[in-house]
């Protein structure tokens, strides 16, 4: 009994973590209108966040101009300042000899008796401090010289090791600055990629709006913003029954909000593969239609694309077929009608190997085709590169919005 229980317990916990079904999201015109209005706003701050980093760039630039020019100058002062160490040090050297030839010379007129001679010849008093006093002042001139020299050499050290560490610190200073200008092009890099998409979405999204309103206009006048645009505001085709058997589009969006194609259309392990393969994405990504239309046809568990689902769409009066595979979990039922903002399915691909050995990896099998085919037998002939992909390796898309342009 505890076991069933412990069972019980942990199927509670795995359906807890699969994604709710849900049919299809209904958009009305007052909220497209609102996307398209906060879009614009995002884009206005991200182009403002590009001029602002641009600006930092400027200013960060004019300032390491400025440092280089005060390092120049300091290096330049430093060059003066030693040359005047080298000066002060020379005449301290020519002083030091001066006094030593002068020490030396009384030291002599002391032994010969000269300079006793040279005192006591004074004919008077006047005489006699005149002459002490011409030897003290020679020698007293001489010490006050070095002394000055010495402090005048010691300002200048002190001068000099201050000019050296203001070129330290502006040179710092320059590679701090050099540092932001590198993160700020990195952040005008990232802002350009990114103003790359949403100058896309938001010309998708006004697009998207203009024909929505134009439909709106002509199908559901009266009611406004309150409009539901998949439901109310679309060309509907009927059956002799009376159900709806397509709606028309004015533009396609990508099936994924991210991805890269890992391959391409064409020949492929002697046989014909007739999608793209999008990866980048890991299992249980909710997959939405790239069209609205009507499901037409539902597989499971193909021992080669696994889960596969057909969707019929109607795009400015062309008929196509879209098809998906691969997917882990099917979220719509057959006849449902489906709109761009319709979670459709789940993305598989990993897990789901044990029985479709045509994958070995989540991704998604994306393909389109003109012609309705009721989900089956889809004539080579017929199937073409997605609109807004490229058919080659590589390619990546961060936006639903997204297009190609070859």
């Amino acid at each position: 009994m505890k076991k069933i229980v412990n069972i019980i317990i942990i199927l509670g916990m795995f359906m807890s973590i699969i994604p709710t079904v849900k049919a299809s999201d209904k958009q009305t015109l007052g909220e497209l209108k609102k996307q398209y209005e906060d879009k614009l706003v995002e884009q206005k701050e991200n182009n403002n966040k590009s001029e602002a980093a641009k600006e930092e760039i400027k200013q960060k630039e004019a300032a390491i101009k400025e440092a280089e020019k005060e390092i120049a100058e300091a290096e330049a002062e430093e060059q003066r300042v030693q040359k005047e160490i080298e000066e002060s040090n020379k005449r301290i050297e020519k002083l030091k000899k001066e006094t030593e030839n002068i020490l030396l010379y009384l030291q002599q007129m002391e032994g010969e008796n000269a300079y006793v001679e040279y005192v006591s010849g004074a004919s008077t008093i006047t005489d006699l401090i005149t002459r002490v006093a011409a030897i003290e002042q020679i020698s007293y001139h001489t010490q006050e010289t070095m002394k000055n020299l010495e402090e005048e050499i010691k300002k200048n050290e002190e001068l000099k090791q201050e000019l050296i560490l203001k070129q330290e610190n502006l040179k710092k200073q320059s590679e701090e600055y050099k540092k932001i200008i590198e993160q700020r092009y990195k952040d005008i890099n990232n802002y350009d990629k990114y103003a790359l998409d949403i100058d896309t979405q938001v010309k998708s999204l006004k697009e998207k709006l203009d024909t929505a309103k134009k439909n709106c206009e002509a199908y559901a006048p009266d009611l406004g913003d309150d409009a539901i645009i998949s439901e109310d505001c679309v060309k509907k085709i009927y059956d002799a029954n009376g159900n709806v058997i397509t709606i028309d589009n004015g533009e396609w969006l990508k099936p994924l909000d991210y991805g890269f194609i890992t391959s391409q259309i064409g020949s492929r392990w002697g046989s014909y593969h007739n999608a793209l393969d999008i990866g980048g994405n890991a299992e249980w990504t909710p997959v939405k239609a790239a069209a609205s239309g009507v499901v037409s046809g539902k597989i499971y568990r193909s021992s080669c694309g696994g889960n596969m689902l057909y969707i019929d769409v109607t795009v400015n009066g062309v008929p196509y077929t879209t098809y998906y595979y691969h997917l882990i979990q099917f979220n719509v039922e057959l006849g449902d009608v489906v709109t761009q903002d319709t979670v459709i399915g789940y993305l598989g691909g990993g897990s789901t190997a044990s029985y479709d050995s045509c994958t070995f990896g989540a991704h998604l099998h994306f393909g389109v085709a003109k012609g309705f085919y009721n989900g089956y037998s889809i004539p080579r002939e017929n199937v073409i590169t997605p609109p807004g992909f490229p058919n080659y390796e590589g390619w990546e898309f961060f936006s639903r919005y997204d297009w190609y342009v070859g």
